[in-house]
């Protein structure tokens, strides 16, 4: 079969991915540097002010992009509790979730491009989430310039103990699909019909993997020649999950990835390719939800008024290229090890920080 111009381009694309993905937070850097409006007579000390930020937002997106949810989730709570005490200042709250909807931005669209490098992307699938959640995320972001801090801090801890819950009860360790265990060439050579016959081959398949569809079944071949078998059924249910994440992926930076993900396992789709499904979806609506927090202020009656120079862009020149090395790393991660540990840890983590949030909101510290 000859391959139109679109499938010979997205394929050299996915197989040069590291170079593309790379050059986004090179070129980002650049032309923050550049062009980004910043304080008169800044020098070498602005812009290296905060290099201290990058192993910790490489370990956060690692752990993230791992689990399938949003980066925000750890970035915020990390930017009110140890930032302050470590860097002497506090950041409003409007201003950590933009840092940290910006940083995730770049590291889940890292993740994602990975994970369809794989193999583990349901892109219709992707498409109706996206398209049913982000009204939500819109209507929560524009809610963001009008809550008032002590509202926020508490929603924030509303949106955690939900997290931590279903992170603790959803399992999400790795179900050995079918197909297991056949070496990467001969996955290859089946996926691209030059192989195996059995296996499927579809014209748009992304990447080297291969998805085949019958009345409503899937069947999807990863790069590594696992077979993963679901249907598309379940759609109100996860709209549902997806518009109230949505309303929290803009109100607070997370949500989505973590109401969403419990969704698709709870309508059988199978772990890895809900994990790298969610990712399409999250980066999409932090994209959309940064755009918002960023341009947005101007156009709500008694908002914020935030502009491109109330960035802190000598944060985000080092929150951004770490996490789109920890959403290249994840999929490697993700991959090796049984991530029940990681995810019962974050949900821990998710449930302890959500108590100091409630302390902040009633003012007990």
């Amino acid at each position: 079969m000859t391959e139109s111009t679109p499938q010979r381009v997205q394929k050299s694309f996915l197989r040069y991915q590291h170079l593309f993905v790379f050059a986004a937070p090179v070129l980002f850097v650049v032309g923050v540097y550049l062009g980004a409006p910043t304080p008169a007579d800044v020098g070498t000390g602005y812009w290296l002010e905060y290099w201290w930020l990058f192993p910790f937002f490489l370990l956060g997106a690692t752990i993230v992009n791992t689990v399938g949810i949003s980066g925000s989730a750890l970035f915020v709570p990390f930017l009110i509790f140890l930032f302050p005490p470590l860097a002497g200042e506090t950041l409003s709250p409007e201003t950590l979730v933009k840092v940290g909807l910006i940083s995730e931005s770049f590291g889940l669209s890292s993740s994602a491009v990975a994970f369809i490098q794989y193999g583990l992307v349901d892109r219709r699938l992707a498409a109706t989430l996206v398209a049913g959640g982000l009204p939500f995320v819109v209507g929560g972001a524009l809610l963001s310039f009008v809550i008032p801090a002590p509202l926020f801090h508490a929603a924030l801890g509303l949106a955690l103990i939900a997290a931590s819950v279903l992170m603790l009860k959803a399992d999400l360790s790795h179900e050995e699909p079918d197909g297991a265990g056949e070496s990467t060439d001969d996955a290859e050579a089946a996926a691209d019909g030059s192989g195996e016959p059995e296996l499927p081959d579809d014209a748009g398949k992304p990447g080297e993997a291969g998805v085949a569809m019958e009345e409503g079944n899937i069947t999807r071949v990863d790069r590594e020649g696992d077979t993963y078998y679901y249907t598309w059924s379940g759609y109100l249910e996860r709209f549902a999950n997806y518009s109230v994440g949505g309303v929290f992926q803009g109100l607070a930076g997370f949500g989505i990835g973590e109401l969403g993900i419990i969704s698709q396992l709870r309508t059988d789709v199978p772990v890895r390719v809900a994990i790298g499904t969610n990712h399409i979806v999250v980066a999409v609506t932090a994209v959309i939800a940064s755009l918002v927090h960023v341009f947005g202020g101007q156009y709500v009656p008694g908002g914020h008024t935030l502009s491109l120079a109330s960035t802190p862009w000598n944060m985000v020149v080092f929150t951004v290229p770490a996490t789109v090395t920890g959403g290249q790393i994840a999929p490697y991660v993700s991959n090796a090890i049984d991530t029940e540990l990681i995810q019962k840890g974050v949900g821990a983590l998710f449930a302890v920080i959500a108590v100091a949030l409630f302390l902040m909101a009633t003012g007990a510290f």
